[in-house]
């Protein structure tokens, strides 16, 4: 079997399990955390880190919500079962980047990982983001290439598949919808406030030895807990989130 066809099969089977990859991450978080300490032995410092680490994630769930909530319909899911694309986006935040979904889960997920100032758990992360996410990719564009021919090579050619090109900026053609981003990201947004709530409560265990919930990532926990349970229900029981 040629390689180029391989990769592509690897793709579209990697594509199907792609919102599972966080799960992955816990193998290495666990020797990760065992030697979690503060930085320079003060708490103060690590909250002066999370300053760094929370806007990183934050900057990944925005690059995805800018992503979907501009999209044409029937591109930018969530479908796990297949390819699916019945335009291409070309402007707004996918003039600067082919990829801005996966860059969005990259860097929703490095915020977590650098919580823990693990340097070779940041380095395996990044290292197993690019080998899943790399074949994904290829397989996507091969069918986009497929299907839309030289206007997807036009676009493909002009910008870039990861590192955005902010220089080529061009606003969206289409009304943004807050509604259609409600409806999609809200378990992204419940898995990154949960991921920092319960390794905001792993820190104090390992390094003090005691439970304690600070009010702060108290109500950032129960603050994303209610969040996702109520935009689950009315996306299951009504039609407020239809774009």
């Amino acid at each position: 079997m040629a390689l180029v066809r391989e990769f592509d099969q690897q793709g579209n089977w990697l594509f199907r399990w792609r919102s599972y990859l966080p799960f992955i991450l816990l193998i290495p978080l666990a020797p990760a955390l065992r030697s979690f300490q503060y930085p320079l032995g003060d708490h103060f410092f690590q909250e002066l880190w999370e300053l760094v680490c929370v806007p990183v994630s934050l900057l990944g769930l925005a690059i995805r919500a800018a992503a979907v909530g501009a999209a044409a319909p029937n591109t930018s899911g969530r479908n796990t079962h297949g390819q699916v694309a019945d335009a291409i986006n070309t402007t707004g935040i996918y003039s600067v980047v082919r990829h801005p979904l996966y860059l969005g889960n990259f860097l929703m997920w490095l915020g977590i990982v650098l919580f823990c100032r693990d340097w070779w758990f940041a380095a395996v992360y990044t290292l197993a983001f690019y080998l899943y996410y790399e074949r994904i990719m290829m397989a996507e564009e091969n069918y986009l290439q497929g299907k839309f021919g030289d206007d997807f090579s036009k676009w493909a050619a002009a910008t870039p598949a990861f590192v955005p090109r902010l220089t080529q900026w061009r606003r969206s053609d289409r009304a943004f919808s807050w509604k259609k981003v409600l409806r999609q990201e809200y378990t992204g947004f419940f898995g990154v406030t949960s991921a920092f709530f319960l390794l905001e409560l792993s820190e104090h265990l390992i390094v003090e030895r005691r439970f304690e919930v600070e009010p702060l990532w108290g109500i950032v926990g129960l603050a994303g807990l209610a969040v996702y349970l109520t935009l689950r229900t009315l996306k299951k029981h009504t039609n407020l989130l239809t774009a």
